[in-house]
């Protein structure tokens, strides 16, 4: 009888060593969410005059109606617009379907998902287009 409390409790340690060891992995594990960007073709096919440009490898875009009620800091100028495209839907970095060549890309200070674009001293804001 004292045998079988001796091996039961090895038993016991064992299983709980083990659970240990296994929470204690969990633990140190991450997981990755992954946010796609919606490309020129999805964005135009979906709206034919949206004003938009690429950056970065993604695509922003000004006209919405929250992102205008929103009070942004213009921060550090990242950019500029180098090409335009208003004939396909084939974007590169630094490409825009209505913004002037040359046209100045800021980051903001609140937020990263949200570009400013100042012509002429009128600045206008432009919000990420990410599917998640």
């Amino acid at each position: 009888m004292k045998g079988l409390k001796i091996k039961n409790l090895y038993n016991g340690l064992f299983v709980l060593g083990l659970l240990m060891i296994t929470g204690c992995n969990i633990q140190g594990e991450t997981t990755t969410i992954s946010i796609d960007s919606i490309d020129a073709k999805e964005v135009l096919t979906l709206d034919t005059e949206a004003d938009i440009f690429q950056y970065d490898g993604i695509i922003y875009k000004t006209n919405i109606d929250w992102l205008n009620e929103l009070s942004l800091t213009k921060n550090v100028q990242i950019g500029e617009i180098k090409t335009k495209n208003n004939t396909n839907t084939d974007f590169k970095d630094e490409m825009s379907n209505k913004l002037p060549i040359g046209t100045k890309i800021f980051s903001t200070k609140e937020r990263g998902d949200i570009l400013i674009v100042e012509i002429e001293g009128k600045i206008t804001k432009y919000l990420a287009i990410v599917e998640g």
